[in-house]
């Protein structure tokens, strides 16, 4: 009996040595320690809406690029992760997140009191602002002359509230991008998006002028409520990609200067 209890001593000494070793992979970013309710083990799940270039675009084979798509994987990459990307409409990314569909969202999403009420959501990882864009034959300048005049806008954006303030004929798109390719051609008074997003339109060809800037705005990441852990180190992350500069780099490769910093 006592041969046989020195053994069941070893046996459970053993075990805890084994248990305490289990957590010495975990690198400290939540990777294999369970603290992630993830939709695919090892893989950070993003979605993107594939239709804003140049934060997103879809080539011929459905996968997508970009300025935000390029953060993700940046992201997934400090998480110890393998990034996931996922082409969704942008008006039902948020509730995808909420519901647990995506771990996180990354798309251009700006932080608005009402969007927190669904998501949280992380420190922001560029700055922008709405603006006024216009055909260059038209006398539009500022909000004020906006006023009943036919607007187009982004589905799900914020820019429609922006809109419904000065007058209720508007126009809603997929994305920004085809709203300012309908001003371009002749179609609605004006358009309100990303003031970025309207340079690289111009940039490319189309026929408007930018007018007004009607605010700053923070863009930032999107993650469930019920993730605390996945958002914290997402944060540190981004922290991260400030510091050494990754960030920066980003932003000046597909807008030629640095957005991701706090004006």
């Amino acid at each position: 009996m006592k041969k046989l209890s020195l053994w069941a001593t070893m046996l459970l000494a053993f075990s805890l040595l084994l248990a305490a070793c289990g957590g010495s992979g975990d690198n400290g970013s939540g990777e294999g320690s369970g603290e992630y309710d993830l939709v695919e083990d090892g893989q950070f799940t993003f979605a993107s809406s594939g239709e804003f270039a140049p934060f997103s675009t879809t080539d011929a084979s459905g996968e997508m690029s970009g300025f935000d798509i390029e953060v993700a994987e940046a992201v997934a990459k400090e998480l110890g992760l393998e990034p996931n990307q996922k082409k969704f409409k942008f008006a039902s990314i948020v509730e995808g997140v909420k519901t647990g569909r995506f771990d996180a969202a990354v798309a251009s999403h700006t932080i608005t009191d009402e969007r927190k009420k669904a998501v949280d959501f992380s420190t922001p990882y560029y700055y922008s602002g709405p603006q006024i864009f216009t055909r260059p034959d038209s006398d539009i300048q500022k909000k004020a002359d906006l006023e009943g005049m036919e607007i187009a806008v982004s589905k799900g954006s914020t820019y429609a509230e922006m809109a419904e303030e000065v007058t209720d004929n508007i126009k809603i798109y997929d994305s920004d991008v085809t709203a300012l390719e309908a001003l371009s051609k002749g179609k609605h008074d004006a358009v309100i998006t990303d003031f970025v997003t309207g340079k690289e339109a111009i940039g490319k060809g189309f026929t408007i002028e930018a007018r007004e800037l009607l605010g700053r705005s923070e863009q930032a990441i999107a993650v469930s409520k019920d993730n605390d852990k996945l958002l914290e180190d997402i944060n540190a992350a981004l922290e991260t990609l400030r510091e050494n500069g990754k960030l920066k780099e980003l932003s000046e490769k597909y807008f030629g200067e640095d957005i991701t910093t706090k004006p």
